[in-house]
C-alpha cells in the first residue's frame, strides 16, 4: 500500500485513542498524521510511533492540508460538517457516527461482509453501529449459505459504548454516587433502553441495528427485531441472536461455516466451559461465537456473539476499511 496522510477527528475520545493504537498495531502505511478535537483538548499532546504530535482544533483552514483518510469519531454533528468538506476536497472520510449510515449515497461497509461496497464511496464511507458489526460477522456468512429469514436481537452492551461519561457512570455508581450520564443507575443493575425512544416503542439503537442489517447484507425485506440492553460490563458488548433460515440446515454446517468465516471465532465447547465472554474479547479484534444450537420447533439456530465494541466496533472496523481504500488506489 501507498503511504497517506492521515487526520484522526476526535482524537482525544475512547475510540479515537483507540484508532491510535490500532494504527500502531497494523502498521498501518502513515506518511503524515494529524490529530483534531475540541477546543478543551487542542494543545494536548499524542505519541504516535515514537514521536509527539500537538492536538489541534478544528477550523476552517483544516483540510488545506492534503488529507488522505480522515477517521472521525466527533460525534454526528461534526462529521455532518466536516466530512463532506474532504470529501470534496479529494479525501475520505470514513465516519465513526451515526449520520451517514443510512444515506443512500453512503456505502455502510464491514469489510468481512461488503467490502466490495467501498467501490460505491464518493469521499464518505460510514462505519456501522459496534452491534451491528459483531452481529454481521456472523450472520453474513450464514446468510449466504442458507438465506436468512428473520433475525431476533437481544443485546448486552458494556457502558464503553456510551464513551467516558458511561465508564465514569459504572465506576462511580460501583462507589455510591448517583448516574451522570445515564437515567438510571448501572451498578448492579441493567438498563433496557439505548438511545430515545420512538414512536413505535422502539429506541435508537435498536432501529439502528435493524436498518443496519438489511442495508450492510442488502436484505431490504428482511424481518429483524432487537432489544438493547446497558449492563454493568466496562468494555465488551454481546448478543444473543436468534437466526432463522429459508434453507434446511445441519447443526454441524452452521458452525463449519461458522468456523470457516473471516473474523469469527467459534468458542463452543460445552464440556470446558468454553464460550464468548467480554472479559477475553476484550483487546482482541475477532467476533467470537459460542452456544450454538438449535430453535427446536423452527428452522433457526441460537447463538451467543461477543466482541471488543471499541476495537472491532469500532476503530478497527474503520482501520480495515481505511486499508481497502489504500489498496484500490
Amino acid at each position: 500500500m501507498k503511504k497517506a496522510n492521515v487526520a484522526i477527528i476526535g482524537a482525544t475520545g475512547m475510540v479515537g485513542e483507540t484508532f491510535i493504537r490500532v494504527l500502531e498495531e497494523r502498521d498501518f502505511p502513515v506518511e503524515n498524521i494529524y490529530f483534531y478535537a475540541s477546543a478543551r483538548s487542542s494543545g494536548k499532546v499524542i505519541r504516535f510511533q515514537g514521536k509527539e504530535y500537538v492536538v489541534e482544533e478544528l477550523n476552517s483552514a483544516t483540510f488545506d492540508r492534503q488529507i488522505d483518510i480522515g477517521l472521525f469519531s466527533a460525534g454526528g454533528a461534526i462529521s455532518a460538517v466536516w466530512a463532506p468538506i474532504l470529501a470534496a476536497r479529494g479525501g475520505c472520510a470514513i465516519d465513526n457516527s451515526s449520520h451517514f449510515r443510512l444515506d443512500a449515497d453512503v456505502p455502510l461497509v464491514v469489510p468481512e461482509v461488503n467490502a466490495h461496497d467501498i467501490a460505491k464511496h464518493k469521499g464518505i464511507i460510514a462505519n456501522p453501529n459496534c452491534n451491528t458489526i459483531q452481529a454481521v460477522v456472523a450472520l453474513a456468512p450464514l446468510h449466504r449459505r442458507f438465506g436468512l429469514k428473520r433475525v431476533i436481537y437481544s443485546t448486552y452492551q458494556a457502558v464503553s459504548g456510551a464513551g467516558m461519561a458511561g465508564w465514569q457512570d459504572l465506576e462511580n455508581g460501583i462507589k455510591g454516587h448517583a448516574p451522570a450520564k445515564f437515567a438510571h443507575p448501572i451498578a448492579y443493575n441493567v438498563i433496557p433502553q439505548i438511545d430515545v425512544f420512538y414512536e413505535n416503542g422502539y429506541t435508537g439503537e435498536e432501529m439502528k441495528m435493524i436498518n443496519e442489517t438489511r442495508k450492510i447484507l442488502d436484505a431490504p425485506g428482511l424481518s429483524v427485531t432487537a432489544t438493547c440492553v446497558r449492563v454493568p460490563v466496562f468494555n465488551g458488548h454481546c448478543e444473543s441472536i436468534n437466526a432463522e433460515f429459508e434453507n434446511i440446515f445441519e447443526i454441524e454446517e452452521i458452525i463449519e461455516t461458522l468456523r470457516d468465516a473471516p473474523g469469527v471465532v467459534v468458542q463452543d465447547d460445552r464440556e470446558n466451559n468454553l464460550y464468548p465472554m467480554p472479559i477475553t474479547a476484550d483487546g482482541r479484534d475477532a467476533v467470537f461465537v459460542g452456544r450454538i444450537r438449535r430453535d427446536d420447533g423452527a428452522n433457526a439456530v441460537n447463538m451467543w456473539v461477543a466482541a471488543d465494541n471499541i476495537r472491532k466496533g469500532a476503530a478497527t472496523n474503520a482501520v480495515q476499511i481505511a486499508e481497502l481504500v489504500l489498496r484500490a488506489k
